[in-house]
């Protein structure tokens, strides 16, 4: 079951690289949510936790050279809210590879990936 589902009207940005590669996060975080609930083995949520991670880093680095290029007016805050989720998910993948986190679900979603975690 999907935690969130991608649509055009409620998360597109008209701006197409990004629309695709948000697809993509969702699915990503789909998939997790689903190892997560239902009782995938810890080195399966790990691995999916990585690669989310991992894909969000990769993303973040594009948006930003495409803002750049693009002379975008609110880049310093839009990476600094970029850099403020990295460092989020750093610390929760280091906490759940190091045994400290028993599982993760995420709990809400603003516009895209703007996540905050609910540790159980």
């Amino acid at each position: 079951m999907a935690l969130i589902t991608w649509t055009a009207s409620q998360f597109g940005t008209d701006v197409s690289f990004a629309d695709e590669e948000h697809q993509i996060l969702f699915g990503k975080l789909n998939k997790l949510y689903d190892s997560g609930t239902g009782g995938a083995a810890r080195s399966a949520i790990g691995e999916q936790l990585d690669n989310l991670i991992a894909y969000v880093v990769g993303h973040f680095a594009h948006e930003e050279k495409e803002m750049q290029a693009k002379g975008y007016d609110s880049y310093d805050s839009h990476k600094a809210e970029h850099e403020k989720l990295i460092a989020v998910g750093a610390d929760l993948q280091t906490k759940f590879h190091a045994g400290k986190v028993a599982r993760m679900l995420p709990k809400k979603w603003r516009k895209w990936l703007k996540a905050g975690w609910i540790i159980i």
